[in-house]
């Protein structure tokens, strides 16, 4: 006789019968096949703060050995999928806990640090958890990805801004007076240059239509195929504010730019004979300070005078130009002309563009701007977690320096001493953007560069404040002056040159002291600042290897105020920035200081000791006049900042103004002053461009070389750094294969180590993007044909390549595999989510419930398929297909019998 009761024991399922027998009223009940999930009704959760004491404590997050199951002989997955759950169940409550208002902010820093460490815990536990009946993922499970970074292609066309709105066979204003230029095509067999004069149209009118005739027919008769066209732009409503009022004006006629249509082989360039100086500025508007680039022509040179652009409803004399700058630019700090003509801005962004994304929540990015206001190239500098860029210096080269401050994980992915305090850094990048040394150096607590300048010889000059001591100095007390110098190293091991330290002097008082100012001249270097609430000039001497040493120190007296800027004109040091003090220990007084605060220009004897020529100006109204940057050039002080009325408060209207004043005489020789949206106009930083300002900017062409095609490098083109990783997995399990960023990497360098490391289970390739405006490519992966795929895993927080490129990590395969195929669950779980900000905040809550539901689906999917089954095998998996078939099988004889 067959034992009923053993044969379903084996499947964990018992009979129970009222009589001996198979007596009629004989049931079956079906044992527990699942032990009880961490997040059922009948479990009693642990208290938040019980979780967040023990988090802040240092327990670990994931702890398999802390899981119990009532399940005798479950599935080890289990274990695993607890652990898992509890982890993020606790990450969850940090997050909650940092969301609640009014918590300290030293208790705030705490949970966002532990929060951080906690995400990487859960990341490298998900690397190296080997689930055996499902497959848990940190990101998603798709059959293919696609970066989110992209490459643009060469443009074969430019389009300049407007330069008419109406009747394109009405006479163009941009098109008055001399309009003379010429345009250089150089080609495979040679180069042409083609002569631009409207004066040869003689009588007719100089309207769009036929503007671009004359155009065409010179370049016709040159031989070459470039062609010139114009291009409409429909008119839309303007919306705008001025004080408490919307203003929406109405759509007005269409605009009309010039096309440039470049012939096949090409390559074109814009040159103007007369031209002026051009003054760059860079601003914030309106209530959320969205960044503008502001170009004005300088008095004085041979270019034909500024005109009112089309579509500027705040233009000023002068004003030549304005460019919006990128939705994500939080601010721009400092600006610099390059020997090209180019302006670099030092951005702050708090989100990549659609096709360049940043690695964390709060990046610094070089912008490259060509002379008619077009954004030529976006370098990123790829922190990971957060970064502000504070100055910019560029040599005659074309190097940029920028120095700044970081937190977290930079180069080469370590987050110094502590990953919530900020450090110094500063990087040095080729004319192109690629990077050639970067070098963090931090104090124990807060510090950052805020001035940096090129030497002799390559030596790199960093300035800024810290509120310890920094490697090699002993902290004043409060935060504290210091000073770095740094020499290049060309020691190449897979990566940029070094920029060793070969200097480092702290300096101030007890009290709180900064540097806001710096400048080198010859072997002598000074810097200018806030000590203990004084204006200080500090001169120190340079050595045969540029090493700095204190020579003088000049006290001004109380600042009230700031320090905008330093240069050495003429023998002079002169010292420009903002104060209320209206004696400052300066000389003879030119200008009388007029109330509130004042714009200042000093100007100082070499040495800093006091002379009968030193001189003192002051600038502005009896209301609030600041000064944000200044720029001298042969005798003339060119200074940015803000005007506000007397008494006015922090949401009255704020005027940008950009004045020149003679140096020796202290007279005031021009003074722009504009509105903005929202009546708030908040200028940043200045530059100069010798003779950068030409006809060329009323045509919407930049002088130089146009569609120029971006760097193709990964490490220039995105935030990717030389170092930074991802890792390949096998699906079915095994050995991971790390994915290394090489300085020359590619996109299409790139696609080859992806299939190389996946062991061919992946395709990775370039393609070409045609549904977007320009025309891009992107890099794909998806599932080889006839495989079984593989898992993508990010890099260490700090040195993760996936987060630079846009690409999401997870498991790239079949996502809807054969009923007896394992199952694959995506946590899509980010490495760079924080607790930085309230939006932070909600942004990581949002993701960890998302994350909790997708560990519950996959609990779910490991229940079996048939009621009575139960993952009850001895072994560590659960019952195999096989068996359930057999116990069917049972089942169904049993039931005969029964019957």
């Amino acid at each position: 006789m067959i034992n009923n009761s053993y044969l379903l024991g084996l499947y964990g399922v018992t009979t129970d019968t009222s009589s001996s027998g198979f007596g009629t009223g004989a049931t079956v009940k079906a044992k527990k096949t699942q032990p009880t999930a961490p997040w059922s009704s009948t479990t009693t959760p642990a208290k938040a703060s019980d979780l967040v004491r023990a988090a802040l404590g240092g327990r670990r997050l994931i702890d398999e050995g802390n899981v119990s199951l009532d399940l005798a002989g479950a599935s080890t997955d289990y274990r695993k999928m607890f652990a898992l759950y509890q982890g993020l169940t606790t990450l969850g409550a940090l997050a909650d806990r940092a969301g609640v208002k009014g918590i300290a902010s030293s208790e705030a820093t705490l949970l966002a640090k532990r929060f951080g460490d906690g995400l990487a815990e859960m990341s490298a536990y998900l690397k190296t958890a080997s689930f055996e009946d499902v497959r848990l993922v940190q990101g998603v499970a798709k059959t293919s990805v696609k970066s989110t970074y992209a490459l643009e292609r060469a443009p074969t066309s430019f389009v300049t801004a407007p330069v008419h709105d109406g009747d394109p066979t009405a006479s163009v204003k941009a098109f008055e007076g001399e309009v003379k230029f010429s345009m250089t095509v150089k080609t495979a067999t040679g180069t042409q240059t083609v002569d631009l004069d409207l004066a040869e149209m003689g009588t007719s009118d100089r309207s769009m239509v036929n503007v671009v005739d004359y155009m065409n027919g010179k370049l016709e008769a040159a031989g070459v195929a470039t062609r010139i066209a114009s291009q409409r732009i429909p008119a839309e409503p303007k919306t705008f504010k001025s004080g408490t009022k919307t203003i929406t004006l109405p759509a007005g006629p269409d605009k009309w730019a010039l096309q440039v249509n470049g012939g096949t082989g090409e390559a074109l360039s814009f040159q103007a004979a007369d031209t002026s100086d051009a003054v760059y500025v860079t601003q914030g508007v309106g209530k959320t300070g969205a960044g503008q680039l502001l170009k004005f022509q300088a008095d004085g040179g041979a270019a034909p005078a500024a005109q009112q652009g089309v579509d500027d409803p705040f233009w000023v004399e002068g004003r030549v130009g304005h460019a919006d700058l990128p939705d994500g630019v939080a601010a721009v700090k400092a600006s610099a002309v390059a020997p090209d003509g180019s302006v670099w801005l030092v951005a702050e962004l708090t989100a990549g563009d659609a096709n360049q994304p940043i690695k964390g929540a709060r990046d610094v990015a070089l912008m490259k701007y060509d002379s008619a206001g077009n954004l030529m190239q976006t370098k990123l500098l790829g922190a990971a977690s957060s970064a502000n860029g504070f100055s910019i210096a560029i040599d005659g080269d074309g190097r940029v320096a920028l120095a700044g401050s970081v937190t977290g994980a930079l180069e080469p992915g370590k987050s110094g001493d502590d990953a919530a305090v900020a450090d110094s850094f500063v990087s040095v990048f080729d004319s192109s953007g690629q990077e050639l040394w970067t070098q963090r150096r931090g104090a124990k607590a807060a510090d950052e560069a805020t001035e940096v300048r090129f030497g002799a010889d390559g030596v790199v000059y960093v300035a800024g404040r810290s509120k310890s001591g920094m490697p090699g100095s002993a902290a004043l007390g409060g935060w504290d002056s210091y000073l770095q110098a740094f020499r290049e190293q060309p020691i190449k091991i897979n990566g940029p040159d070094v920029g060793v330290n070969i200097s480092t002097a702290q300096f101030g008082t007890g009290g709180d002291d900064s540097v806001q100012a710096m400048t080198v001249s010859g072997a002598d270097l000074y810097t200018a600042g806030v000590e203990n609430g004084k204006a200080v000039v500090r001169r120190f001497t340079l050595d045969a290897e540029g090493v700095p040493s204190l020579a003088s120190t000049r006290d001004l007296g109380y600042a009230n105020g700031a320090i905008a800027g330093i240069s050495v004109e003429n023998g002079k040091v002169v010292v420009t920035g903002h104060t209320e003090n209206a004696a400052l220990d300066i000389g003879t007084v030119t200008n009388a200081h007029a109330g509130g605060s004042d714009v200042f220009i000093a100007t100082l004897s070499a040495d800093l000791q006091a002379a009968g020529s030193d001189q003192l100006t002051y600038f502005g109204g009896a209301g609030a006049d600041t000064a944000a940057d200044v720029a001298i050039k042969d005798g003339k002080v060119w200074i940015t900042g803000t005007n506000r009325a007397e008494g006015a408060g922090k949401d009255d209207p704020t005027s940008g103004y950009l004045a020149q004043i003679d140096l020796a005489s202290g007279a005031v020789q021009s003074n722009r002053t504009w509105r903005a949206d929202g009546d708030q106009a908040k200028p940043t930083s200045l530059s100069i461009a010798a003779n950068g300002a030409s006809v060329l900017d009323r045509l919407g062409l930049p002088q130089g070389q146009i569609m120029q095609a971006d760097s193709k490098l990964l490490t220039v083109a995105t935030s990717a750094r030389v170092g930074d990783q991802f890792s390949i997995s096998p699906a079915s399990g095994g050995r991971a294969v790390t994915v290394t960023i090489d300085a020359k990497d590619t996109l299409e360098s790139l696609a080859k180590k992806i299939n190389a490391a996946s062991g061919r289970q992946l395709e990775a390739k370039v393609i070409t993007d045609l549904k977007t405006k320009p025309v891009v490519q992107r890099l794909e992966i998806k599932t080889a044909a006839n495989r079984e795929g593989a898992i993508i895993s990010a890099g260490a927080i700090g040195k993760d390549a996936l987060g630079a490129l846009g690409l999401t990590p997870g498991f790239v395969g079949p996502v809807k595999p054969d009923k007896d195929a394992m199952k694959t669950f995506g946590l899509n779980l980010p490495n760079t989510l924080s607790l930085n900000d309230p939006a932070s905040i909600k942004a990581a809550i949002d993701s960890l419930a998302q994350a909790m539901t997708a560990v519950r689906s996959s609990y779910r999917a490991l229940a079996p398929s048939t009621g009575a089954i139960t993952n009850t095998q001895t072994g560590s998996g659960s019952s195999t297909a096989y068996q359930q078939t057999q116990l069917a099988n049972y089942q169904a004889a049993l039931s005969r019998l029964m019957a």
